[in-house]
């Protein structure tokens, strides 16, 4: 019936617009591929360029410096504050004549050498062409610690360490190794007790609030109204709170751990006091702030004292 009947449809029409569909999607994709190819290529040319930029710039560095024999070194200026032979320090840097001085990792040179206990800081620096300039600041040992140890044949030995100012633990140096002797500065340097040997690690700081203080004991003596007339030879930090100093002529003094200043002035006082009654302090309590308690002993008991400060001053020369 003619409801039911279809207009005829142009086929060749219909196929056009598919064609053209298609005709538009390749273009579309041949354009996308031929942008990223351009993307690509710009992409690896410039990496490929940089990489070729670099390579040139690491051949020219090392042809021109790190290669060069004009920068070969030829001599260590080595100078140090304290005992340490300057050929050690040298052998400890690690440099050898002849390295590049250019190409030579200051930072470990520098690592290399503060790795000794005994030195504080150093300091590298390159002269050009040809010299390498290290300073060396070491640490001044102001007390010392005797450690028994079980030695290998079975006996007792004595390990000593020594402490500067600061805490800090040293290995004493083998006296080989110093361009003077140490025997003299050893004998002189008080001996600190009753501290946690466990806490003495070359290189590192002991943080005991005791032993810090013992340390701030002999360093504020050295500097008191009392030096030249006592020698401090031991100090025990084993007790909370206070540390006990034993001097060389047999005194025993008791200090509380703040206002060393204020207590050394107190001990001359009363160390006067017993000069004018031909009395020697036997025991003194300076943790005490009132009623100072105190133990008199005849003069004529007491050992003279030695005619040298309790701690010698600081070596300081310079070796080159």
């Amino acid at each position: 019936m003619w409801f039911f009947r279809r207009e005829p449809k142009n086929r060749r029409l219909s196929h056009r617009y598919v064609l053209d569909v298609k005709l538009r999607s390749r273009q579309v994709r041949a354009t996308r591929l031929r942008l990223g190819a351009v993307a690509l290529a710009v992409t690896f040319g410039t990496v490929f360029g940089l990489y070729l930029f670099w390579r040139a710039g690491e051949w020219t560095l090392d042809k021109f410096v790190y290669e060069n024999s004009e920068f070969a070194i030829r001599r260590v200026d080595v100078q140090t504050d304290g005992v340490i032979a300057p050929d050690k320090l040298r052998r400890w840097s690690g440099v050898r004549p002849g390295d590049n001085l250019m190409a030579l990792d200051l930072a470990a040179v520098k690592r290399n050498l503060e790795l000794v206990s005994t030195v504080g800081s150093v300091s590298v620096e390159r002269v050009l062409p040809s010299t390498l300039r290290i300073r060396v600041t070491e640490r001044q040992p102001v007390a010392q610690v005797d450690v028994p140890r079980a030695g290998a044949a079975g006996g007792i030995q004595v390990t000593v360490f020594q402490l500067d100012a600061d805490g800090y633990v040293m290995q004493p140096l083998d006296p080989r190794l110093c361009v003077i002797p140490l025997a003299q500065i050893r004998d002189q340097l008080p001996v600190i007790v009753g501290l946690n040997t466990y806490q003495l690690q070359p290189g590192q700081r002991v943080e005991s609030p005791q032993v810090l203080a013992a340390l701030q004991l002999v360093g504020t003596f050295n500097r008191s109204v009392m030096t030249g007339l006592v020698n401090l030879r031991r100090i025990d930090v084993s007790s909370p709170g206070v540390v006990l100093a034993t001097t060389e002529q047999g005194s025993e003094i008791t200090f509380g751990l703040d206002n060393l200043d204020q207590q050394l002035r107190r001990w001359r006082e009363i160390y006067d006091l017993g000069q004018r009654m031909n009395r020697a302090i036997a025991a003194l309590n300076l943790a005490v702030s009132n009623n100072v308690p105190v133990r008199w002993v005849e003069a004529v008991a007491v050992p003279a004292t030695l005619p040298r400060p309790n701690n010698p001053p600081p070596v300081r020369r310079k070796n080159v």
